[in-house]
């Protein structure tokens, strides 16, 4: 039973991360070489030294919860995912093809699973030092502020939109750009920063067509505990402990929410 379960200080992991951040990311930004993965994806010293010093800190602190992260081979993932009652899942550096190009859209996001289900999530921007919290069942927070969705006061076709394009099917991009819904759209480049700026009422739409599970895990939990709507394409929840990319549509603002659901997943192209 999840009551019975003691889950691990907030406080004492918000520590740990900005500790951990703003001393081995920082310091980095804007001097270091990158490396290209095998799936295309950047990878910097300052991915690497994050992942390490935070599974250590995890480690020490929580010897009995497993640990996933995004620079671990894909079968050793998959097992965890498979296999682990209770796991963190880390993304040491969401956002590092910004961070390679000097762009300071960048963040940490660490994401406890609990028996398949997400019970505490953060995400933290150390350029601005923010850092976005929630616990299950106890609302989300912003530098230990409460985080509420509301109401916008924006129309649709006012509204301003945060898009992914190179993710989305071809004939969506299309739509998107010869039928906009929306007055226009930007692309932070950093999806864990999308998810916690949706929370935080920055932005009205949001659209992403394949996310890997650290970079929604801890995302999910923040916006739904601020009050927030997301789905997928299909209009199934969007976080499930699977390694399989997820899309993603969000607004912090229901009457949009349900604009924009509608456009994506009932208008006839």
């Amino acid at each position: 039973m999840l009551s019975e379960i003691k889950l691990p200080e907030l406080r004492e992991l918000e520590d740990i991360i900005r500790e951990v951040a703003r001393e081995e990311i920082l310091p980095r930004f804007n001097k270091i070489d990158y490396v290209i993965k095998g799936d295309g994806s950047l990878l910097t010293e300052a991915d690497l030294s994050t992942d390490k010093r935070i599974r250590l800190a995890l480690a020490e602190h929580y010897p009995d919860i497993d640990f996933l992260s995004e620079e671990m081979e894909p079968q050793e993932q998959e097992a965890l995912v498979k296999n682990s009652e209770r796991l963190w899942c880390l993304d040491p550096l969401d956002g590092t093809s910004n961070f390679a190009a000097g762009i300071p859209l960048f963040a940490t996001s660490l994401a406890l699973f609990v028996n398949g289900e997400v019970q505490i999530g953060i995400t933290y921007d150390p350029l601005r030092d923010e850092m976005f919290s929630a616990v299950k069942g106890q609302g989300a927070t912003l530098n230990n502020e409460p985080l509420k969705c509301g109401d916008s006061g924006f129309d649709l076709g006012k509204s301003i939109a945060i898009v992914d394009f190179k993710r989305l099917k071809p004939e969506l991009v299309q739509r998107l750009i010869s039928d906009a819904p929306y007055k226009s759209q930007r692309n932070l480049g950093s999806c864990v920063l999308e998810w916690a700026w949706m929370a935080a009422n920055r932005g009205h739409l949001y659209l992403h067509g394949g996310m890997k599970l650290w970079d929604l895990a801890a995302g999910t939990l923040i916006l739904s505990e601020a009050g927030g709507y997301a789905c997928t394409l299909e209009g199934e929840d969007v976080f499930r402990p699977s390694m399989k990319p997820r899309s993603v549509l969000i607004s912090p603002d229901k009457k949009l929410f349900e604009q924009w659901k509608d456009y994506l997943i009932y208008k006839k192209p």
